[in-house]
């Protein structure tokens, strides 16, 4: 029994952002099918680590500083279906970058949301930056940043731990541990220690989750972000949980994983968990969530159709952000 469940508004929010990333990430996977996306990447079972995390936080006063499978946390934070669908078509109107980087790379300032870079790990040193920018300032923002187990194998999550410890300042480091760094499996990433284990060498406190409980993984990001927002210092949150999809469509997980493995893996879809609790619960009914699915569908071929609609870029934007103002070469 939890002692404590949030409003009933919040829990249908965290279905609803939960169900719109699945029924955007099965559109992306079509539209790539189809030739009309040229790189996918899926968050399919890590949407209750994603959307608990997200809405444990201050939006629009913290900082997110995501990775490149952190879709859902950026739906939480406030971004679009549209935002998304103009991100994979690459059309300039992309909130993200104008549509100059490739899927995965999400941002939008006015949510504070932060675009990480492609080199695995290095979005980490930019939260600790933003962290250590706010306690210049004397505001009491928390970053919070993304990342797979596979990570921490980069010396840039050591160095933004690290840094953060000594410093003392205000970030989440929230770890998605899938089991998988693509296709090297977490025990020959990480050893005999999981992820939170390791915080202890860098004097912070590690803390393991159910990364399929959403309610489980934002009581606990609730709790690490009243604790880092007084001065508690740094936290490492280790979410366990699955990806149930290839990493990217370009990858063939039938080579690493076994079917068996997966299937089971889909037996725990935190979407149908979440869905049944709701019901168990009565908290939510069959005909709301039929009518909360179907606001999604819609909403989902609305995106499609607009960012589809939308005009290739121009020749003229390519010096775009690249040159001084009054230059393009």
């Amino acid at each position: 029994m939890r002692e404590k469940i949030p409003p009933l508004e919040t829990l249908h929010q965290m279905y609803y952002y939960m169900a719109l990333s699945r029924a955007i990430d099965t559109r992306l996977w079509q539209l790539g099918r189809q030739g009309k996306a040229h790189f996918v990447i899926t968050p399919a079972g890590h949407e209750a680590a994603q959307v608990g995390a997200a809405m444990a936080l201050r939006q629009g006063y913290d900082y997110f500083v995501p990775y490149y499978r952190d879709m859902t946390m950026c739906l939480a934070a406030g971004m679009t279906a549209r935002d998304m669908l103009l991100h994979v078509r690459g059309a300039p109107e992309d909130p993200s970058s104008g549509g100059r980087q490739m899927f995965g790379h999400f941002s939008r300032r006015d949510l504070n949301i932060v675009s990480g870079s492609s080199s695995v790990g290095s979005q980490m040193l930019h939260a600790v930056g933003l962290a250590l920018a706010f306690r210049n300032r004397g505001e009491d923002r928390v970053t919070l940043t993304g990342f797979g187990e596979g990570a921490t194998s980069e010396g840039d999550w050591h160095e933004a731990m690290n840094f953060a410890a000594i410093h003392q300042l205000r970030v989440i480091f929230f770890c998605e541990n899938n089991g998988y760094a693509i296709s090297v499996p977490a025990h020959l990433e990480i050893g005999r220690v999981g992820v939170a284990d390791k915080a202890a060498a860098y004097g912070m406190p590690g803390i393991r989750v159910d990364g399929n409980d959403i309610l489980a993984v934002y009581e606990t990001v609730s709790a690490a972000h009243a604790q880092t927002r007084a001065g508690g210092g740094p936290i490492l949150i280790e979410a366990m949980t699955y990806r149930l999809l290839p990493h990217s469509n370009a990858d063939d997980d039938s080579k690493y994983r076994a079917s068996e493995e997966v299937q089971a893996a889909r037996a725990r879809d935190p979407i149908t968990q979440f869905s049944t609790w709701l019901k168990d619960q009565q908290l939510m009914s069959d005909a709301e969530q039929q009518t909360m699915d179907a606001r999604i569908t819609q909403e989902v071929d609305a995106a499609t159709e607009y960012a589809y609609s939308r005009p290739e870029p121009t020749e003229e934007l390519l010096y775009q952000h690249v040159y001084a103002p009054g230059r393009t070469a």
